[in-house]
This record gives C-alpha cells, sequence and structure tokens, in this order.
C-alpha cells in the first residue's frame, strides 16, 4: 500500500474534525461521474465539487452522504467560467456526522436530515394532509396495447357438432 493511501486511512480513523478556513461541510446531491458530484452547501446552493483520485478505491459516497470541501478557489472558479467551483477534502463517515451534529459548526440546513442507526439518511416524517398527492393507477399513461412480436398460442378447437359426425355415419348406412 502506498504512503498516501496510508496517511489517508490513519486521517479517516481520527474522529476529532476541525474545520479550517475555507472549509465547509456539504451534503451530496448525486454523482455526475468523472469525479465529479453535485453538492449543497449551507444556504442550499447547489455546486459540483470535485472528487479527487486519491479517494479512488478507498473511500465510497453515495446521495445523501456528507463531505468537507475546500471552498477557497470557489469564486474565481465560478467567475471564470468553471462549472466546478470546489474540492472534496475529506469524506464524512457515519460516526464522525453524528458527533459533528452535536458541534454548533454543523450548518442548519442539515440539521432536518437524520442517520439512522443503519447509516442510511432518513428524512423526519411529513403530514400527508401538507403533501397530499393524488396516487392513481395509471399515472397519466396511456393504456397498455397487446405485443404484436408474439404469436398467440394454438389454441385447440373442439368438434362440439358431434351430429354432422353422426349424419355422416347413418347417411352411408342408408346408401349401402
Amino acid at each position: 500500500m502506498k504512503g498516501g493511501r496510508k496517511n489517508l486511512k490513519r486521517a479517516v480513523g481520527e474522529e476529532t474534525l476541525n474545520l479550517q478556513e475555507g472549509q465547509s461541510v456539504m451534503q451530496v446531491l448525486s454523482l455526475r461521474g468523472s469525479n465529479i458530484i453535485e453538492v449543497m452547501d449551507a444556504g442550499g446552493k447547489k455546486l459540483l465539487a470535485l472528487f479527487p483520485a486519491k479517494f479512488q478505491k478507498s473511500m465510497w459516497i453515495k446521495r445523501g452522504s456528507y463531505v468537507v470541501v475546500d471552498e477557497s478557489g470557489r469564486e474565481e472558479a465560478l467567475e471564470s467560467g468553471s462549472k466546478v467551483a470546489c474540492i472534496v477534502s475529506q469524506v464524512l463517515f457515519h460516526e464522525q456526522v453524528r458527533l459533528f451534529q452535536k458541534s454548533p459548526e454543523w450548518p442548519e440546513i442539515f440539521k432536518s436530515s437524520i442517520l439512522g442507526t443503519n447509516g442510511n439518511l432518513e428524512r423526519p416524517p411529513i403530514d400527508q394532509e401538507e403533501n397530499e398527492i393524488d396516487l392513481s393507477d395509471d399515472d397519466g399513461l396511456p393504456p397498455l396495447e397487446a405485443n404484436t412480436n408474439r404469436t398467440k398460442p394454438l389454441e385447440m378447437q373442439y368438434d362440439t357438432d358431434s351430429d354432422s359426425e353422426t349424419d355422416t355415419g347413418s347417411n352411408l348406412a342408408r346408401d349401402s
């Protein structure tokens, strides 16, 4: 294992987290690919952040995770036309988030989201009266049509007219 990964894992083991100047906690909204993630800052503003290659194959993030982001060149990057405004400096794990939520440095906007005991992000329950949504079965979609690419299985046609068979048999008997 290279020295960079050892130091990275050693830094993750430290439970105390002190934000330095220019760093802030942000929540991951989506993964965009090519080491680019979409994050939301304490003001509710969505930004693109770079997930450095040093974290590859050693740390994984998903939607709802929290990261510490270095925002020192944020304004300069946005003014120059760059879409990526900040760089991830640390990934926060479940235990670190729980400890950090108790500190005054934790942003108010993230206090509404709660980490469950299994580590997944859970939202507090919302009254159903506030979010009254019409849930119908079809959801505005057209009805399903039959698939014309498949052939229907052959159906056995039973001859229920037993009279015609007996009539031909009786006609043969009369003719002889």
